[in-house]
């Protein structure tokens, strides 16, 4: 399929349309039997990430990912997001322009479904040479404002509410601790239209206060109907936000077919 690029909900209409999903209790996105594994060439082997790993996910959820290093999560998180190609399975996300295998998706539809519906959020900023902090968050905001000013503008009160300090806002990130990238990226990912968010470890870098700043971003995104799959290097940060646990077994477990089990919990 092609899907033409229009403005997406955000605020009072996206949280009507989460209520009209809810409603129907339509998943956002249904993964079903998705496996991973990497070819080491220098090796001449083949090294398994995860297999047959099947789980839904419906608006306003979160879903926190969880297993042993090297157990796949990050892995996982990428291959939704089509960084990494599955090998097998399918992802079927519901757009706004209707359902797409995310796993067969044309690169073209992945590139719009990024700008304008899912968002990543990785603890890692990939900042680009002489682009200051203010302006990389304000180019992701321009889509949903109505000028460069605005956004400008927004990107700036993004910046303050993860703690980066006003005299860092015009210099360059490529210049600036862990932390403070990280603030950068967060700013960045987190205050446009997202119906589907992944988060690989976004707390990583960060101090106690852009922790809370973060938490309390998250539950206002989950609020507004957002869905969210996230791994966590501090769990207990975001328990209250939690609906269920998938948690990967490892490779290790894959031959005795026991890639993942889920758990149910209740997001208070």
């Amino acid at each position: 399929m092609t899907l033409d690029v229009i403005p997406s909900r955000s605020g009072p209409a996206l949280a009507e349309a989460t209520q009209n999903d809810r409603e129907s209790r339509i998943p956002l996105l249904s993964v079903e039997g998705l496996s991973k594994h990497f070819e080491m060439h220098h090796l001449e082997r083949r090294l398994a990430a995860f297999n047959d790993v099947s789980f839904t996910l419906h608006p306003g959820e979160f879903v926190l990912l969880r297993g042993p290093n090297g157990a796949g999560k990050s892995t996982l998180l990428r291959t939704l997001y089509r960084t990494y190609k599955a090998q097998g399975g399918r992802a079927i996300y519901q757009s706004e322009m209707g359902s797409i295998d995310l796993v067969r998706a044309a690169d073209v539809d992945m590139a719009w479904l990024r700008r304008t519906e899912i968002g990543f959020v990785t603890q890692f900023l990939q900042a680009r040479p002489r682009v200051s902090a203010e302006e990389f968050v304000a180019e992701a905001l321009l889509d949903s404002c109505s000028d460069r000013a605005t956004a400008l503008e927004k990107a700036r009160r993004c910046l303050s509410a993860f703690g980066l300090k006003e005299e860092l806002w015009p210099a360059y990130p490529a210049s600036f601790s862990g932390g403070e990238q990280q603030k950068v990226n967060l700013a960045r990912a987190l205050n446009r239209p997202c119906r589907l968010l992944l988060l690989d470890e976004p707390t990583a870098s960060l101090d106690r206060e852009a922790r809370r700043a973060l938490v309390q971003r998250l539950d206002e995104l989950k609020q507004a109907g957002a869905a969210m799959i996230g791994v966590f290097h501090v769990p207990e940060e975001t328990r209250h936000l939690v609906d269920r646990t998938v948690t990967l077994e490892g490779p290790e477990n894959l031959a005795q077919g026991t890639a993942q089990r889920e758990d149910v919990h209740v997001a208070r």
